[in-house]
C-alpha cells in the first residue's frame, strides 16, 4: 500500500545519507531534512508522499540556502512515474531545476530501497539545430492554422496533410494525371513521393505513371472541405 506520510520517508532517507557520512537531522529551520559531511555545504531533501509540483516549488526555495538540494518521494510499488510520464522525464526536469531526485521504495518484508536517481547540477540544455530547422519549415510550409492548440488524439492538419489535400483535390477535379502534371499544378517538386508513398491511401495507380483519386481520398476532401477551401484561396 502506498505510504499514509511523508514522515515515512525520513528514516530510509536519513540512514542512506549516513551511509555516506552525513550528519542528519530533521526539521531544521522548516527544511525537512539537513544533512552535513565535515565541511561542505548543507544538503537539503525536501519529502512529498508523491512526486508533485509543490514538491518542486518547495525545492527551488531551499536552494535559497543551499546549491544541494533533492526532493523526495516514493517510489510506487509497480514503479510507474506519476501523471502518465517516465522516470527519465521526472529527471530531466529536476536536472532542469538545479535539483536532485530521490525516490524511496518501500517492501512488506526487506528494507526500503533508497534512490538517488539524479544529483543537483548546472543545467545547460543541448539545442537540437535540426529540430529547430524542422520547426521553422513546418511553420513556413503551413497555409493557415487548422489546429486547436492541446488537441490530443484527433488528426492533425500539418503542411503534409494539405499538400496532399491539395493534389487530392486536383485528381478529383480533373481525373488521373502524372506525377509531373501534379508537379506543376502544385509547384511541390515533391508530388511523385506523395503519390508513390501514399502514407494516407488516398491516391492509387489507374497506369503506368498514372494515379487517380482512392475513395479514401474522396472522405478525405469531405472531412477537410474547410481547409481545401483555405488552401484554393491562399492560392488564388
Amino acid at each position: 500500500m502506498p505510504i499514509q506520510s511523508e514522515t515515512e520517508l525520513y528514516e530510509p532517507i536519513k540512514q542512506a545519507l549516513e551511509r555516506l557520512g552525513y550528519e542528519v537531522k530533521a526539521e531544521v529551520n522548516h527544511c525537512d531534512v539537513v544533512a552535513v559531511r565535515g565541511d561542505e555545504p548543507p544538503l537539503i531533501v525536501e519529502l512529498k508522499r508523491s512526486f508533485n509540483l509543490p514538491l518542486l516549488v518547495q525545492g527551488i526555495e531551499r536552494q535559497k540556502l543551499s546549491d544541494l538540494v533533492y526532493v523526495a518521494c516514493e517510489m510506487p510499488a509497480k514503479g510507474r512515474a506519476p501523471h502518465g510520464l517516465a522516470w527519465s522525464d521526472l529527471q530531466r526536469l529536476c536536472r532542469m531545476l538545479g535539483l536532485g531526485l530521490i525516490t524511496v521504495q518501500f517492501y512488506k518484508r526487506k528494507k526500503p530501497a533508497v534512490d538517488f536517481l539524479c544529483h543537483p547540477e548546472p543545467y545547460t540544455p543541448r539545442h537540437s539545430k535540426r529540430g529547430a530547422q524542422r520547426l521553422a519549415l513546418e511553420f513556413r510550409e503551413r497555409s493557415g492554422d487548422y489546429n486547436v492548440g492541446g488537441s490530443s488524439q484527433r488528426k492533425l492538419v500539418t503542411a503534409y496533410r494539405e499538400k496532399s489535400l491539395h493534389i487530392a483535390h486536383l485528381l478529383r477535379e480533373r481525373g488521373p494525371l502524372s506525377p509531373r502534371e501534379l508537379r506543376e499544378l502544385t509547384g511541390n517538386p515533391k508530388a511523385a513521393a506523395f503519390l508513390q508513398d501514399n502514407y494516407y491511401r488516398w491516391f492509387q495507380r489507374v497506369s503506368r505513371g498514372v494515379y487517380a483519386l482512392a475513395p479514401e481520398g474522396q472522405t478525405a476532401l469531405a472531412t477537410y472541405s474547410h481547409v481545401v477551401s483555405e488552401l484554393l484561396r491562399a492560392k488564388a
